[in-house]
């Protein structure tokens, strides 16, 4: 019977076969030409290029996702545009965060009490909503410093295609750290200890083994490396903020990450962690709790960038108050606490490179703007405040041919806000508007229909 059945099978298989060869094919279809998607903004202040002048009363056209256009007054929509009235808002490029970790809360005690009871999809279903609240606090691009590599990724590329709310992400998979270090599974049992790193290729120890750690963070999908140059406050081991790992570990990283084409980002406290990793090479520094003139220096001639993430510090020093961290890690915050603040003043007033960040997942997600108070409380004008947040953030991205700016032929990453943040900064804990490579997800300071997810 099997035999006789498979015969018929390939028989009626050939005989479709056949008549596909010999019928006419169908007719080729017309094709048609989508309709461009045209939406007009009249903006009441426009400051197109962070750190210089607003333009004043300005139109921008969007074309398909680009901005096609910046005139100057409220122009006329075209037949078939939308209009979005932005009168009486300031309108701004989208905002750059440079630190973000969207597989954490940012509530730590939170996390410990229901780390054993959630698992890679409910992570993934928290990392969406972090996303959502990013993006809902003008925040049109991030990059993510640590978290799932995977799950991540497939956030980034969801996001892309359009499936998921969420602004830009670029991915770091996870951090790359010695054994023991700042990313290693510190203050676990034994037995968790055991599982956690049976799944922690990002560990290693020596040269060539960080190399490996390195092309592993990029085999799954990492668009930029971040290594653990130095202890960190929030890991729950009193081993210091000073350097963990050697020069020739940092070096294999950043020269792996160069040689494919990523850059390479150093967690970094203590001043022996910073200056080993700029002379090594390093494109960004994050967090700079230990600066000296010796290190301004080294900023200086390497053209690195700082990522202060303030908003991070005053997060943990809180959580440590209030009994929500381990001992070790609560103890470290008080320490850094003492210098942070001041070493962020010194760097501003140098003149060296400085990039928005916030360590978001330390802190909740969508208060990322509280990070523009912290910088102007030591001494940072919002106007640069706001252009570390766009143009210089772009730059350390290699992106600034894509975003960072409002001009003819970048994405369409366009935000707005009631009143003048150069006069007022804090006006950038409140975005009323939020369009994303020309879609409109906020507006009136509503969520639109058919963009929360």
């Amino acid at each position: 019977m099997r035999m006789m059945f498979l015969a018929a099978t390939m028989l009626a298989t050939a005989t479709t076969m056949a008549s596909a060869q010999t019928a006419p094919p169908p007719p080729a279809a017309t094709p048609v030409a989508a309709t461009p998607v045209v939406t007009y903004i009249h903006a009441g202040q426009l400051l197109a290029r962070p750190g210089e002048r607003p333009r004043g009363q300005s139109t921008i056209i969007v074309r398909d996702g680009r901005i096609a256009e910046v005139r100057d007054g409220f122009a006329q929509p075209e037949a078939g545009a939308e209009l979005v009235d932005l009168r009486s808002q300031y309108v701004l490029p989208g905002l750059i965060d440079m630190h973000v970790h969207f597989y954490s809360s940012g509530y730590p005690l939170q996390e410990r009490l229901e780390g054993t009871t959630r698992d890679l999809e409910d992570q993934f279903v928290g990392a969406m909503s972090a996303a959502r609240k990013t993006l809902d606090a003008g925040f049109t691009t991030v990059r993510d410093l640590g978290g799932e590599p995977r799950g991540v990724r497939a956030l980034r590329d969801a996001i892309a295609r359009g499936e998921v709310v969420g602004p830009t992400i670029v991915n770091a998979g996870r951090m790359v750290s010695v054994t023991a270090g700042h990313g290693d599974a510190n203050g676990l049992r034994r037995e968790l200890a055991h599982v956690e790193r049976e799944a922690s290729p990002e560990l290693c120890n020596g040269a060539d083994d960080c190399r490996r750690a390195t092309r592993e963070q990029i085999f799954t999908g990492a668009e930029v490396i971040k290594f653990a140059a130095s202890g960190g406050v929030g890991s729950n081991i009193a081993g210091g903020l000073e350097a963990q790992m050697t020069y020739d570990e940092m070096k294999a990283i950043v020269d792996t990450a160069h040689a494919f084409g990523r850059k390479a980002t150093a967690h970094a406290h203590g001043k022996s962690g910073i200056d080993t990793a700029l002379r090594a090479g390093v494109d960004s520094i994050e967090h700079g709790s230990y600066i000296d003139d010796e290190t301004i220096a080294l900023f200086r001639k390497t053209g690195a960038y700082l990522v202060p993430t303030m908003h991070a510090f005053e997060s943990v020093i809180r959580q440590g108050r209030a009994g929500e961290r381990p001992a070790a890690s609560a103890a470290k915050a008080e320490q850094v606490a003492t210098v942070v603040k001041e070493s962020h003043r010194r760097a501003f007033a140098s003149g060296i490179n400085i990039a928005f960040g916030t360590d978001s997942g330390v802190g909740p997600h969508g208060t990322n703007g509280l990070e523009f108070g912290y910088m102007t409380a030591v001494g940072m004008e919002p106007a640069r405040a706001l252009r570390v947040a766009t143009v210089d953030a772009a730059k350390l991205l290699g992106r600034e041919d894509r975003i960072g700016t409002i001009e003819p032929g970048k994405d369409a990453d366009i935000i707005a806000v009631a009143g003048d943040p150069l006069a007022d900064i804090a006006r950038m804990n409140d975005v009323g508007f939020v369009m994303r490579r020309g879609v409109v997800h906020k507006l009136g300071g509503e969520r639109r229909a058919g963009t929360a997810n």
